[in-house]
């Protein structure tokens, strides 16, 4: 978001880019408040309206005019998920298109016209804008409708999780299709005419059979598919076929001309529902993405499923040779109707623990410069600066009680709490109020287009309920529901309500589950579809749900959060950051985006074109909830480096932001910033020299984070430094906890307190650099490490169900190492011995699969499946060896530069849990390597 001496700009600058930037908050006329009474509606002590104040405006097209959700018959009364990838279907900004902006699903891109809709599969990248923007533009390959189809508008008259559907009608006939996230497909139902395809040029048909053609336009493979007995005639570039007394039809994608048997499997098994399930547990996060189908003929349920690169990543699911290009590079097919992924949980603590290299007095000064400051809100009046003011103090209030300060601690929270009241009261200066039609809770007075475009609302109240959090931390009572946490958990359910039932707000409305990030635009009205910029204020929002959910006892909440921090934050690493280096295109000569599109990305800002900005925008606000981004320390590195190219020197303005954001690598370069700094700088409206002071000599002392080891708590991480490991933790509990971490380290937490602590029986080294060795023992939480000196420990492998699951993994336990470098022995193959036990039960046998991504593109180039190894109906622990033989073997081994090795054990057959044993030099794996 724009800083205060940057709006004027923002407001009134051309567009740089292909784009049309200007659309961003364009100066729009208000639409005067109805001069209906508004109503108070009371939560708990506080309250909202039910009206926007006298002279405000809620929605509008680009001229100002007021604007309801377009949706079709089926949808009337819906809470519409305003910002998505399809949102334009809904919200009709400009008043001359009533059809709707270019929609990119991935693979496929769409834009829906009077006469059906347009499809493309854009493969080839365009930079634009002076080099700085990658896209990858919605090009019409063909348009799918009835013929004689001239809708006056399209509609949304139906969505799911990742899916959506369109509806024309002009009163003669009526179409609604069916698209998604990661769908080759196009579903079509319609009647008043035949169905009809339109191609952008004159199609080369490649297989002809009755009711399944298959055409090539624009040098991309597709299939029709009428309904059996009907058949397709082309003509030039018209093709219709009859619905032989029926009302469906479908086309596909292809990868290749020769999937045409495999896609002709699944184009009657209509997609009508898609829907993401997640839980958490001992530091793992697993999310199953699923859709339902419906056969329109046949009994086939299955479907082809297009799988981001965030998403294969963590998958063990095995997937089809298909791929798919995209702007989020290589999506590969999964041949079923779910697919499972697994990560390890991102962390978020209320703050960095205390730490020896912090020097207290210091830190004293820079508290009291901002608890005493004359106007410690720097004059913010509308949500979006209101809420950069509330997370700076925020931030300040465990700081201050680690050192003892419990007055300034005090005053903190009492400043935070006044402020979070006049906004949870309706009738005062700011406030919120709910708008009927959109179905939306918008604080006034607003910013951005918070209010007139729905931008926005998760960055926003991230600040909000972050705040809240830290307030509920130390008193419980004023987040109880019955007091002001009502409000809270309203902001909740505008801005991310976990419900699909609600009938007052939306299912997550900005984050998308299977893009995995947020969207940011309200309306989605651009050529390059939706964007974000600031993705960690994003995360801003999850880490405030980790925090809140945690604070007040609500599991669910909390863990909601979790799914949503840990899942975008890969999408980030991968989208914003191309930390694998395999996503942006090699002509593109960044090595960060500030702004993803959903046809690619751009190295801009909104209001800006200053490099500080471009790259601190999706690091601030730095908070507990920032470590996921020390994931990737090349990527950070990486990312400084170029900054300061493009800065001409290291930053100026920003400064504070990306000394922090360099600390997640390189704490002692950050550090020496600082120092050389002497304090004399302006800092970034949303921090304080407190805060940055306390951040940067923390990490100094404790080390950068280390992400490759998790808690069995949410609110715990790890900090490496040389051969030490430090060990963090919150506990919101009532009672102490011990918190075991995934290398077998161990941290007694008091109730209501943060412990730190070098760990019991962890293991020593940080492992910050390449694995070194060949044998890999396997650690709790899914990892393949080659130090020694682990605690034993055990994971449970789930029962197979009674279900024969013989050479495909079913529920596997996943171990990694990455970053693995190592020639190959001639001669040498896989060895690994496992220590298995199915205690009493009969009839039960564990199986294993070793794999080698020879380069860690996510590409497995070898793997080797053995033998399921039957155990007996003892208690005690038997070994499962190489020695079961291969059952089977793809690929060829070679030498590992930077690659993965993935170690998979399920249960192929019984109806039983069994356990593997972690942690010691009896489970491990050895690789034929040097």
């Amino acid at each position: 978001m724009p800083s205060p001496r940057s709006r004027a700009a923002l407001l009134s600058r051309p567009s740089a880019m292909l784009l049309a930037a200007a659309l961003a908050a364009s100066g729009l006329t208000a639409v005067t408040a109805s001069p209906a009474a508004a109503a108070t509606i009371p939560v708990g002590a506080g309250s909202y309206s039910d009206t926007r104040p006298a002279g405000t405006s809620g929605p509008t097209t680009d001229t100002g005019a007021p604007v309801t959700p377009k949706l079709g018959p089926s949808a009337q009364g819906k809470p519409v998920p305003t910002n998505d990838w399809w949102s334009s279907l809904a919200f009709q900004r400009y008043g001359d298109n009533p059809w709707g902006a270019p929609m990119y699903g991935h693979p496929l891109t769409y834009q829906a016209t009077s006469a059906g809709l347009d499809i493309g599969y854009p493969t080839s990248p365009a930079i634009v804008g002076d080099g700085r923007q990658y896209e990858y533009a919605h090009k019409r390959d063909l348009t799918l409708g009835l013929t004689g189809l001239n809708s006056p508008d399209t509609r949304a008259d139906a969505w799911s999780d990742w899916t959506v559907t369109p509806y024309w009608s002009d009163g003669a006939r009526t179409l609604r299709t069916t698209i998604g996230h990661g769908s080759p497909y196009v579903y079509a139902k319609g009647g008043g005419g035949n169905a009809r395809i339109s191609t952008a040029s004159a199609p080369t048909v490649f297989a002809d059979q009755g009711n399944v053609l298959g055409i090539t336009v624009g040098g991309h493979h597709y299939a029709l598919f009428a309904p059996t007995g009907a058949d397709w005639n082309v003509s030039g570039t018209e093709i219709t076929a009859g619905l032989a007394g029926k009302d469906y039809f479908s086309l596909a994608v292809l990868p290749s001309t020769d999937a045409l048997a495999t896609y002709r499997k699944y184009a009657f098994s209509f997609v009508t529902d898609s829907k993401a399930t997640w839980s958490y547990g001992g530091g793992t996060v697993r999310a199953t993405y699923g859709v339902t189908t419906q056969p329109q003929e046949g009994t086939e349920r299955g479907t082809l499923q297009a799988l981001y690169r965030h998403q294969w990543l963590h998958t063990a699911d095995p997937l089809t040779p298909y791929t798919y290009v995209s702007p989020r590079g290589t999506m590969k097919v999964r041949e079923a109707a779910s697919f499972t992924t697994s990560q390890r949980a991102a962390s978020a603590l209320p703050a960095l623990p205390k730490a020896g290299g912090t020097d207290a007095a210091r830190l004293r000064g820079y508290l009291n410069e901002a608890a005493n400051a004359a106007d410690p809100f720097s004059g913010a009046v509308d949500t979006y600066w209101t809420g950069k003011a509330l997370g700076r103090l925020a931030q300040l209030v465990p700081i201050a009680e680690q050192i003892g300060e419990t007055a300034t601690r005090d005053k903190l929270l009492g400043l935070l709490k006044g402020r979070l009241q006049e906004w949870f009261t309706a009738g005062g200066a700011s406030g919120f109020a709910y708008d009927r039609d959109w179905k939306t809770l918008i604080g006034y007075p607003a910013s951005y287009g918070s209010d007139t475009e729905l931008n926005d609302h998760h960055f926003h109240y991230s600040y909000y309920v972050y705040a809240a959090a830290i307030v509920a931390q130390y008193d419980p009572g004023w987040a109880a529901d019955s007091a002001w946490g009502g409000m809270v958990r309203t902001l909740v359910r505008d801005a991310a309500n976990p419900s699909r039932t609600d009938s007052a707000f939306p299912f997550l409305r900005g984050f998308d589950v299977y893009a995995g990030h947020s969207w940011a635009s309200g309306h989605q009205g651009f050529a390059a579809g939706n964007n974000q910029e600031s993705s960690s204020e994003s995360t801003n929002l999850s880490a405030g749900l980790v925090l809140y959910g945690a604070a007040t006892g609500d599991t669910a909440l909390r863990d909601l959060g979790v799914y949503l921090l840990t899942t975008e934050s890969e999408a980030v690493a991968q989208y914003w950051f191309d930390a694998d280096q395999q996503v942006f295109p090699g002509s593109f000569g960044h090595d960060t985006v500030g702004m993803v599109w959903g046809s690619g990305g751009a190295y801009a800002t909104w209001w800006t074109a200053n490099p500080e900005e471009i790259h601190g925008i999706n690091v601030l606000p730095v908070t507990g909830g920032s470590l996921h981004l020390a994931g990737d320390k090349a990527a950070v590195r990486r990312n400084i480096a170029e900054m300061e190219r493009e800065n001409g020197g290291p930053a100026v303005e920003w400064r504070d932001i990306l000394w922090e954001f360099q600390s997640l690598a390189d704490p002692a370069a950050a550090k020496a910033k600082w120092d050389a700094s002497g304090g004399g700088y302006t800092p970034e409206a949303g921090e304080s020299r407190a805060h940055t002071y306390h951040w940067l000599t923390t990490l100094d002392s404790l080390g950068a984070p280390d992400t490759a080891v998790t808690g069995d708590l949410p609110t715990s991480a790890v900090f490496s430094k040389g051969t030490t490991r430090t060990y963090a933790a919150h506990n919101y509990g009532s009672t102490a906890r011990t918190v075991t971490f995934s290398d077998g380290a161990t941290l007694t937490v008091p109730a209501r307190s943060t412990a730190t602590g070098t760990g019991t029986g962890g293991d020593p080294d940080p492992d910050p650099d390449p694995p070194t060795g060949n044998t890999f023992q396997l650690r709790t939480g899914g990892a393949l490490t080659t130090a020694t000196g682990g605690t034993a420990g055990s994971d449970t492998l789930a029962s197979a169900g009674g279900g024969n699951h013989d050479g495909t993994p079913h529920q596997p336990l996943v171990y990694e190492a990455r970053g693995v470098n190592g020639t190959l022995r001639s001669g040498a193959t896989t060895a690994f011995r496992l220590q298995v036990d199915a205690g009493t039960a009969v009839g039960l046998g564990q199986q294993a699969r070793v794999s080698y991504d020879l380069t860690g593109d996510g590409t497995f180039e070898r793997s080797e499946t053995y033998h399921y190894f039957a155990t007996d109906p003892v208690a005690g622990w038997e070994e499962y060896g190489q020695a079961r033989g291969l059952k089977s073997a793809t690929g060829t081994l070679g030498d590992l530069r930077g690659g993965t090795v993935r170690l998979e054990v399920w249960s192929a057959i019984g109806n039983g849990t069994a356990r593997v044993q972690t942690g010691t030099d009896r489970s491990v794996l050895v690789i034929p390597y040097q």
